[in-house]
């Protein structure tokens, strides 16, 4: 009887397992991370009689995690897939009520052209001309608030940034802190509270990055970033650091533990979000406003200077822009100093740049690694893409300098003209034929092509020797071009053009000077009045307004792009984290049914057991007797 008796104790004592895990699972139905725990029975080894065996009980071996490698791996990549769509959504949609919240800038645009009209219909009427001062100024301030607006968001870019690294190495650190835990005692059975507490941890560092985690033989985990960038191994976490781009102090990038920027090598999560956004999103917003704000000063302030204002001078700038940025890497060893300026505007792009100097000579790629020609101009400098840089000092091989030509041009656009009588509503020069002409020669309105010719308003004939040639005099009889006539051919001098038509007879000429009408001409201001679809930007194919139309719809579109792509990715999580439940998670109705199994196991074993003692007593009786 002590065979029965031994079975009936196994039994007991299986079941007994078997009711305290039923117990625990059903106590942590709610607690995050948890995975349903079962019971591994196998009988116990039979000694055989020769003829046959006898049961011997059972054995309780394990008590392990209902788990699934792959479901929970699946469930990670989801997490860091819908936490990075989620923050990058976040990010958007912030970004469309920065725009829609911090001014009207089209109508601001749309009210400036118009007040080139009114100034154009009363071109002597100081109250028009101060009228369009205020649009100026109105239009900058909006330009201003949606350029001090994306600088907010980056603010808290690289805050987040910050936070949330120093939420990644505190997670790796208590990883690797649970894999000498789990080290230690997992030769004496599986630690499954300690296991589910590293997968919870592995669950939280996925939100902030794509990882991948590998199990080792010993029990620990190894994690590393989506891109290979060791996090954990065994009890050793290797954190993350920010700090400064090296060229811009500013703008918080991630470093590796040996100090290497991985900002542009990593991907998912809440972390890969807000750096793949900036760079994205954000850095050509708000260069495109700034390239906006650039072509709207730029094409302005040229049609001003080719106009007189009310005091018969030369139009003045009406907006001043801050010079593009130029950033030293911290890592050069030469000093040389490079200035950078815009001086053609229609070549223009939205792009940032690196120019560095390989020792012999200087190379300009975008940063995102596209190389662009460089020309050397006659003095000295080099151009490329509308901007030209003058170096001095002397650079060292490696050198490097970052170019921002617009970033910053929104806020730093302002209103320098301040008198109202400043306003060039007068077309600068006139051109008339002489009193005693004998052709037929008409002349084409006087164009100014080069605002910045110190000659431009200086009086200058156009004299034809024959009837197929014609010189350019000054007004010392100084001859400053001549050439063969052709009917149309632009005639050009002092930083004008014209063209004749006709047939001029020997002896004709015409006199360009100064436009002595100011007071009541408008003819610039209805230029300037046309210019709201004036094509300034892409080899002149792209208006101002335009350009912040396409502005608002691309930031739009990544608005739309990233709400569609939460709701997908939403989706997905959900479907993996349902799949890995259906394995790991915890069915109330499934547990009761396990606790009556087990309660029932439970008390057949004691019958067992009193039925054991019951023969055991008769057997002894019947000895005594």
């Amino acid at each position: 009887m002590a065979d029965m008796l031994g079975i009936g104790i196994s039994g007991l004592s299986a079941a007994q397992v078997a009711l305290n895990t039923v117990g625990n699972n059903i106590s942590n139905t709610n607690t995050p991370g948890y995975s349903r725990q079962v019971v591994q029975q196998t009988e116990q080894v039979s000694q055989g009689n020769g003829r046959y065996t006898i049961g011997s009980g059972v054995n309780v071996v394990a008590v392990q995690r209902a788990y699934s490698d792959f479901l929970t791996h699946a469930v990670w990549n989801s997490n860091a897939s819908l936490q990075h769509a989620s923050t990058f959504n976040d990010l958007a949609s912030t970004l469309n009520s920065a725009l829609s919240s911090s001014g009207d800038l089209q109508g601001s645009l749309d009210s400036f052209y118009g007040g080139f009209g009114t100034v154009a219909n009363a071109p002597n009427s100081t109250s028009a001309r101060q009228a369009f001062l205020g649009s100026a100024n109105s239009l900058a301030t909006v330009f201003n608030t949606l350029g001090r607006q994306l600088d907010s968001q980056r603010g808290q870019i690289n805050s987040q940034v910050t936070s949330t690294v120093s939420g990644i190495n505190s997670t790796i650190s208590n990883i690797a802190d649970l894999n000498q835990q789990i080290s230690q005692v997992s030769g004496t059975g599986k630690p499954n509270a300690l296991l589910d507490q590293r997968d919870a941890l592995v669950q939280t560092l996925s939100g902030y990055l794509g990882v991948n985690a590998i199990n080792q033989s010993d029990g620990t985990v190894s994690v590393y970033s989506s891109n290979g960038q060791a996090l954990v191994s065994g009890n050793n976490a290797y954190p993350l650091a920010t700090g400064g781009n090296a060229y811009d102090p500013g703008r918080q990038d991630v470093f590796d533990a040996s100090g290497n920027n991985i900002s542009s090598r990593l991907s998912g999560g809440s972390l890969g979000a807000l750096l793949d956004y900036r760079t994205q999103v954000l850095d050509p917003a708000q260069n495109q406003l700034g390239q906006a704000a650039v072509a709207l000063a730029t094409s302005v302030n040229n049609q001003q200077a080719q106009g007189l204002d009310l005091n018969g001078k030369q139009g003045a700038p009406i907006f001043n822009l801050s010079p593009p940025g130029v950033l030293p890497s911290s890592g050069n060893q030469g000093n040389a100093a490079v200035a950078a300026s815009i001086t053609d505007v229609s070549k223009l792009t939205a792009s940032d740049y690196k120019l560095g100097y390989d020792g012999t000579q200087w190379n300009l790629q975008t940063v995102a690694g596209q190389s662009v020609p460089l020309t050397t101009n006659a003095n000295g400098t080099l151009s490329a893409d509308g901007l030209t840089f003058s170096i001095s000092g002397t650079a060292q091989a490696g050198d490097s300098y970052q170019i921002q030509p617009t970033r910053n041009a929104a806020t730093g656009l302002s209103v320098s003209l301040t008198n109202p009588a400043g306003v060039a509503a007068a077309a600068a020069l006139t051109v008339n034929a002489a009193a005693g002409n004998t052709g037929n020669g008409t002349v084409s309105p006087v164009t100014v092509v080069d605002p910045n010719n110190p000659q431009l308003l200086s009086n200058a004939t156009i004299s034809f020797t024959t009837a197929n040639a014609y010189q350019v005099t000054d007004s010392s009889g100084t001859i400053l071009t001549s050439g063969a006539y052709s009917a149309g051919q632009p005639i050009s001098a002092n930083g004008w053009s014209l063209s004749v038509s006709g047939t001029p007879a020997a002896g004709d000429s015409f006199k360009v000077a100064a436009n002595t009408a100011g007071l009541n001409d408008n003819s610039n201001a209805l230029v300037m009045a046309g210019m709201a679809n004036f094509g300034v930007l892409n080899g002149g194919g792209t208006s101002v307004l335009s350009s912040f139309a396409n502005l608002t719809t691309q930031i739009g579109n990544a608005g739309s792009q990233a709400a569609s792509n939460l709701t997908t990715r939403t989706s997905l999580n959900n479907q993996a984290v349902s799949a890995q439940q259906t394995v790991s998670g915890v069915n109330l109705d499934q547990e009761a049914g396990n606790l009556v199994r087990f309660q029932q196991a439970y008390q057949a074993s004691a019958q067992i057991i009193a039925a054991s003692q019951t023969i055991f007593s008769s057997l002894l009786t019947a000895v005594q007797r």
